[in-house]
């Protein structure tokens, strides 16, 4: 309840409540932490689970939603993969009854896809704090570093891999 005399600012601290949950986390005002400490990361500011609140200023909006669409699509394909691993460990043959070497190689195909699967989500939540840190910074950003690209390389290597030991898989059908 506002009261008297508070600023709009203070209206907005004292009613934020996202989803409608009891708890009453206050929004974090990026650009004025920004201001204050450099070098600190804004995902430790407490309250943890605070909204970061960002100036709508130029192209901010669209930076911002661009960023969590790009983790949202590291998520997606970490998703994916978790589900590529679990249905290789638990159904990797392609007849009614597996041969050696596909039960000997579904665990380890298995363990590296899930591998790979914690990898990508750690890259994109990674790129997703490091750009929202630079966007509080009014830093300039390039989305690329030899972290990236050696991890979805590492991930489209082993897709093609798989894809090819599937084909190249003798398949008897009965």
């Amino acid at each position: 309840m506002p009261h008297p005399g508070d600023t709009e600012e203070a209206v907005l601290v004292n009613e934020y409540s996202p989803f409608g949950i009891p708890i009453h986390p206050q929004p974090i005002d990026v650009h004025r932490y920004a201001n204050r400490q450099s070098g600190a990361s804004l995902f430790c500011i407490p309250p943890l689970f605070g909204a970061l609140l960002f100036d709508n200023t130029d192209s901010d909006a669209r930076d911002h939603c661009a960023n969590e669409r790009t983790f949202l699509s590291y998520l997606r394909l970490s998703v994916y993969m978790a589900i590529v691993s679990v249905a290789i460990v638990v159904s990797f043959h392609m007849k009614q009854q597996p041969s050696e070497l596909e039960l000997r190689m579904a665990k380890p195909l298995g363990i590296v896809f899930w591998v790979l699967s914690a990898c990508c989500l750690a890259l994109g939540f990674g790129n997703y704090m490091k750009t929202v840190n630079k966007y509080s910074r009014r830093a300039a950003i390039v989305q690329t570093g030899w972290k990236t690209q050696s991890v979805l390389t590492v991930i489209a290597m082993s897709i093609v891999g798989v894809c090819v030991l599937f084909l190249a898989t003798k398949t008897e059908r009965s």
